[in-house]
C-alpha cells in the first residue's frame, strides 16, 4: 500500500519514517521546499543511526520516500495521513482537496491530538472512510498510537487500521472520539493537580517533582515534563480539553501556566519555564520530607486514577487499552487501574472524598464506577472491559 503524508514537520516526518521503514512507498507532501529538505535530512540521519546498529538498510528505506509539493501524487495512495497545524478549518479544507484526487477506497486519517475526528470527517464527501491515527512525538521512537473512529466511520475500519498500525511495529489502542482521546485526557491531573499544590503553597516545584519521581516512580516530575513538552503545546492542549468538555472543572487550566505561556516562557526550548535553563542558573533543592512527599503523590495519583476510572466507566476505551496507553504513551510506572487495585479502591475513594469535603469543588468528585467498586471493595478489571452497571 502506498501512503501519503501531509506535512513534513516533526510529526509528519516521523510518521513518514515509520511507514517507510515498514515497507510502504511514501509520498511526503509539503509546499515548503525548505521544510521538505529539512525533513529528509532528519529522516536520513535517523535511519543511518539505526543502520549502524544493524536494524535496517537506510538506503532502501530512503528510496521509498518521495518528497512532493503536488497533491496529485496521492492518486495511487491507499491511505493518506494529515499531520499539519491544529486548526479545524485548515484540516477540513485539506481533506476536501485530498478527496478530489484519491480513489474511492482510499482511507483518510488525521494525526490530530486535540480536535474532533468527527468534525474533520464532516467536511468529507465520504466520511465513512475517515479515522484518527494519533502518533506520539517522536513517532519513530514512541510505541503508542491511538486509533479513533469518527461517528461516521464505517464499521470495522478502526480495527483494520489498528492491524495496519500493529504491522508498522507500533502498539495501537482504540479510543472513542472524545476530547483528549485517552492519554491527553487521563494525564491532565498529573499537571493540573501538581500546579494546584504549588499554587496553594503546600510545596514548591522542586519538591513536587522530587516526590512524584523518587516516591511515585514517575520518570519525570510534572513541572520538568511540562517544560520538556513546552507550554505552547501543553497549555494549549489543557485549554482545548477544558473547552471541549464544556468547561468541566476537572480540566480547568491554571493561571500559573497561562502566565508562562503568555510570557513566552515555553520551557526548555525557550530557556525558561517553571525552571531556569540558562547556563549556570541555580536550581532550588527539594524538601525531602517523606510525609509531605507521600501526601503529594497520594493526591496526584488519586486524581489520575479517578480520571482513568471515568474513562473506563464512559467506555472511552477498554481497560487493557487504558493501561497500555498510560504505560507506553506517557511511561507511567504502572497502569492506573492496576495501581488503584494495589492501593485499594476504597483508599483511593477516601482520598478523593477528603479533598472534596475540604474544598467543595467539583474537580474532586469521585467517578461513579470507582465509588461503586470501593463500596464493595472490588478491584478494577485490568484485562477485560468492565461489566455493565447491575
Amino acid at each position: 500500500m502506498t501512503i501519503g503524508i501531509i506535512g513534513s514537520g516533526a510529526m509528519g516526518a516521523g510518521i513518514a519514517q515509520v511507514v517507510a521503514t515498514a515497507g510502504h512507498e511514501v509520498h511526503l507532501l509539503d509546499q515548503n521546499a525548505a521544510a521538505l529538505d529539512k525533513a529528509l535530512a532528519s529522516i536520513g540521519a535517523s535511519l543511518r543511526k539505526l543502520a549502524e546498529k544493524g536494524k535496517l538498510t537506510a538506503e532502501a528505506t530512503l528510496a521509498r520516500l518521495h518528497p512532493t509539493a503536488s497533491m496529485a501524487d496521492f492518486a495511487d495512495c491507499g491511505l493518506v495521513i494529515e499531520a499539519i497545524v491544529e486548526d479545524l478549518g485548515v484540516k477540513q479544507q485539506v481533506f476536501k482537496q485530498v478527496e478530489a484526487i484519491v480513489s474511492a477506497d482510499c482511507v483518510l486519517a488525521s494525526n490530530t491530538s486535540s480536535l474532533s475526528i468527527t468534525s474533520i470527517a464532516a467536511a468529507c464527501q465520504r466520511p465513512e472512510r475517515f479515522v484518527g491515527i494519533h502518533f506520539f512525538n517522536p513517532a519513530p521512537l514512541m510505541q503508542l498510537v491511538e486509533v479513533i473512529p469518527a461517528v461516521q466511520t464505517r464499521a470495522g475500519l478502526a480495527e483494520e487500521v489498528r492491524a495496519w498500525v500493529q504491522g508498522w511495529g507500533k502498539r495501537p489502542v482504540l479510543a472513542q472520539d472524545t476530547p483528549g482521546f485517552i492519554v491527553n485526557r487521563v494525564a491532565r491531573p498529573f499537571y493540573g493537580e501538581a500546579i494546584r499544590i504549588l499554587e496553594e503553597g503546600i510545596a514548591d516545584i522542586a519538591t513536587i517533582d522530587w516526590a512524584l519521581t523518587e516516591l511515585g516512580g514517575f520518570r519525570m516530575g510534572p513541572f520538568a515534563l511540562m517544560d520538556f513538552i513546552g507550554h505552547d503545546v501543553n497549555y494549549r492542549v489543557t485549554e482545548s480539553v477544558f473547552n471541549s468538555f464544556f468547561y468541566d472543572p476537572r480540566y480547568r487550566p491554571s493561571f500559573t501556566q497561562r502566565r508562562l505561556f503568555e510570557a513566552g516562557y515555553y520551557g526548555r526550548k525557550a530557556g525558561r519555564g517553571f525552571y531556569d535553563y540558562a547556563p549556570g542558573a541555580s536550581q532550588a533543592e527539594p524538601n525531602r520530607d517523606t510525609e509531605l512527599g507521600r501526601h503529594i503523590v497520594q493526591r496526584v495519583l488519586a486524581m489520575l486514577i479517578n480520571e482513568a476510572a471515568d474513562a473506563l466507566h464512559l467506555r472511552v476505551a477498554s481497560a487493557p487499552d487504558l493501561e497500555l496507553a498510560m504505560t507506553t504513551g506517557v511511561n507511567y510506572p504502572k497502569g492506573l487501574l492496576a495501581w488503584a487495585n494495589e492501593l485499594g479502591t476504597s483508599q483511593v475513594l477516601a482520598t478523593l472524598d477528603d479533598l472534596y469535603h475540604e474544598y467543595h469543588e467539583d474537580r474532586y468528585r469521585a467517578c461513579a464506577l470507582l465509588r461503586r467498586l470501593a463500596r464493595t471493595n472490588q478491584p478494577f478489571p485490568t484485562h477485560e472491559p468492565v461489566t455493565a452497571h447491575p
